[in-house]
């Protein structure tokens, strides 16, 4: 998938106009990308327009309007678009209640060296970028992974044969969340 470009970025005015058809619409695209993954935990499959729209959204909340601030912000989350052969994802430590969210952080120190894509039986290991601003004995809440799909899984997925499910395989939280027909559809669009 092709990075995002600055000219396709709009100023705060000119996205206001816009926000909400684009919200309702990136909302519903968004939809089938979202898996569950057991209690607590949940991903979803990144494209340029979801890519896109965290850009926009960013630049509203923190109204930023410098161009290098603008830069930054592309820069920073283009990290999000999947290369060739590749998914991208990004998974949340869902928990309301503050103090089992704070202790289930502890307890799944490591967890995103134990995220997988298993395609018909294969694992495909994702890798992502620990933030050295966490502390050693805990995880962060918000995770950015990659997953390099092997050719045969690629081609398993385009060709919508494949069973293929999420793994994560952590000592303290382990589940296999089968990904559904809408999710795979969306997969094979991103690696077409």
């Amino acid at each position: 998938m092709r990075p995002i470009d600055r000219n396709e970025v709009l100023g705060i005015g000119e996205y206001e106009a816009i926000r909400e058809r684009f919200r309702n619409r990136i909302i519903e695209e968004k939809r089938p990308r979202r898996v569950r993954i057991g209690d607590h935990l949940t991903a979803v499959f990144e494209n340029r327009d979801s890519v896109l729209f965290q850009i926009q959204e960013m630049l509203r909340t923190e109204r930023i309007t410098s161009e290098s601030g603008i830069l930054h912000e592309i820069e920073t989350y283009n990290d999000l678009i999947p290369g060739e052969g590749q998914l991208s994802l990004t998974l949340f430590v869902e928990i309301p209640d503050r103090a089992l969210r704070d202790q289930m952080l502890v307890d799944l120190v490591g967890l995103e060296d134990t995220v997988s894509v298993e395609v018909d039986g294969v694992a495909a290991k994702a890798r992502g970028k620990r933030d050295a601003s966490v502390l050693e004995d805990r995880t962060t809440a918000v995770h950015y992974l990659k997953v390099d799909l092997p050719a045969e899984a690629q081609a398993a997925i385009k060709a919508r044969k494949a069973a293929v499910s999420l793994v994560i395989a952590h000592p303290r939280y382990s589940v296999k969340a089968p990904l559904g027909r809408a999710t795979l559809e969306k997969l094979a669009e991103d690696l077409s």
